[in-house]
């Protein structure tokens, strides 16, 4: 049995993911911050615990350990569930340091957070981290200095989780654009039917899993190319 913790599951990336996931035989454990969304979601994923809550709660993140205690292992940790901040997004001369910290809480402290809650299973069973990041992380794009700056911060942070952690693998894995909410959010009122949808992404993400090359970041385009 190969246990996955994935997390904003209810939707986009998150839920293609768990598709995938789902199909190759792994068992789930999911959650989203909208409880119904993750409720239908889930519901067709078999043999699977749906924890709604917001990832940068500690109790909700402790309610995500204890599940993982109950199953006894972690195979793989994905930490999905972003936050994009203020739409339109403001530049940086404009941007609200509280509206800030929230970002960072939900896509820097709360992925550290949980992850070194589930350390010590990954650390057992050899497992899988994946943070997932933007190439805003890694381009100027003007009006993305705060969701940017957050994911630069959790590449960073990654890097250093796999240099730390040498039994696990520690991959940053950079998506690229996608037809989800949260791309239409960062771009109200135009039309995104040019990008992707995430389940032509996720074949990247297996892909990376299954390979397992060495602890680093990682972009679709590049591992879609490979493959």
């Amino acid at each position: 049995m190969k246990v996955a913790l994935v997390t904003g599951a209810s939707r986009g990336f998150g839920a293609a993911l768990a598709d995938a996931l789902h199909k190759q035989g792994w068992t789930l454990i999911v959650d989203a911050r909208d409880g119904d969304a993750l409720t239908k979601a889930a519901a067709r994923w078999a043999d699977t615990t749906a924890i709604p809550g917001d990832v940068s709660e500690p109790n909700h993140r402790e309610e995500l350990a204890r599940a993982v205690h109950r199953l006894g292992r972690l195979d793989l940790l994905v930490n999905n569930a972003s936050l994009l901040g203020p739409s339109p997004q403001p530049t940086l001369d404009r941007y609200p340091i509280g509206v800030l910290a929230s970002v960072y809480d939900v896509n820097v402290f709360a992925p550290l957070a949980l992850t070194q809650l589930a350390l010590p299973y990954l650390r057992q069973a050899g497992g899988i981290l994946v943070n997932v990041t933007s190439d805003a992380g890694v381009e100027p794009y003007e009006g993305w200095g705060g969701y940017g700056s957050s994911k630069a911060a959790l590449d960073q942070l990654t890097a250093i989780l796999g240099v730390e952690n040498p039994s696990i693998a520690a991959y940053a894995f950079d998506p690229g654009d996608m037809r989800t909410q949260m791309h239409q959010e960062a771009f109200p009122g135009e039309d995104i039917s040019d990008r992707p949808e995430p389940e032509t992404i996720v074949p990247a993400l297996i892909r990376l899993l299954e390979t397992r090359p060495q602890s680093g970041r990682y972009r679709a385009a590049d591992l879609l190319v490979n493959a």
